[in-house]
């Protein structure tokens, strides 16, 4: 009845002109460039959608905390490191900031999978676990960009703050560096969390007082020596140290070797991120 030369069962090899490859052909060789945009795009959408919380919030926040401390601690013409107490506290903020989104962002979203049901919507696409982790990670940096160009512009317009770029390349390796490392943080918080208040404890107990006691608010050197050595076991002061570096020109760490360790941490997280994910471990029954 038909016999159109174009037809599927004529074809031969069984050559399909409709899917365009032969049966047992894969159509999605290497890297699924599609499903990972998608997924990064639902990731970015996400928050996207209720942007007043997750970036605009934020950006207010972090403005406060500088007009908080620049009046009650930068009154006198107070310096450190040689420059006005405002301008010391600026980057650290911006940083601050930029990593607590970007770990809020990528811990939330495995985790209301898991607690809602609908994690499968993220483990039966055709993505590969590094794909997956790609997306997520890519989202919750895009996030923490967002939140500091916000507060970047904000201190720009403030009088009395100098928030001018002296040395780009710091500013961007420190800011991708420090935002991924603790995206890949929530990633691994939101594998291992059964529930909100797990991932809350981790906020509260773990990222706060690292950002906090990282030398946002005051230089390391200036401490006793057995917390100057306690500092120095705490990644954040390397991103804080070495962001504010390329502002100020002025670190109180060295920036190569802060700029190598979190390339090193990161891969060593990410590493343990993908073990988890492919393992299924909390994830799937």
């Amino acid at each position: 009845m038909n016999d159109h030369p174009d037809s599927t069962t004529d074809a031969p090899g069984g050559f399909s002109p409709v899917m365009g490859r032969e049966p047992g052909v894969p159509l999605i060789r290497n890297v699924n460039w599609g499903g990972l945009r998608a997924l990064y795009i639902k990731e970015v959408r996400r928050f996207f959608k209720v942007q007043l919380q997750t970036i605009w919030a934020p950006a207010i926040t972090t403005l406060l905390f500088l007009v908080i401390f620049s009046v009650a601690l930068g009154g006198s013409g107070r310096t450190v490191m040689g420059v006005p107490f405002p301008d010391f506290i600026a980057p650290g903020l911006i940083i601050m900031g930029m990593m607590q989104n970007a770990f809020a962002n990528s811990s939330f979203s495995l985790l209301v999978g898991k607690i809602q049901g609908t994690i499968v919507d993220y483990l039966m696409p055709p993505l590969s676990t590094s794909e997956l982790l790609a997306a997520l990670c890519a989202g919750a940096v895009t996030r923490a960009i967002l939140v500091g160009l916000a507060v970047w512009g904000a201190m720009a317009l403030w009088p009395g703050v100098h928030v001018t770029p002296s040395h780009p390349w710091a500013i961007l390796w420190f800011g991708l560096m420090g935002s991924l490392f603790l995206a890949l943080l929530g990633v691994l918080t939101s594998i291992w969390a059964e529930k909100f208040d797990h991932a809350a404890a981790v906020t509260n107990f773990v990222i706060a007082p690292l950002s906090l006691l990282s030398g946002t608010f005051y230089s390391v050197d200036r401490l006793a020596p057995l917390f100057q050595g306690i500092s120095h076991a705490n990644p954040f002061f390397y991103v804080i140290s070495g962001f504010r570096y390329g502002f100020l020109s002025e670190a109180d760490s060295p920036i190569l070797f802060g700029a190598l360790l979190l390339l090193a941490l990161n891969a060593a997280l990410g590493v343990l991120c993908y073990a988890l994910l492919r393992s299924g471990w909390k994830i799937k029954s």
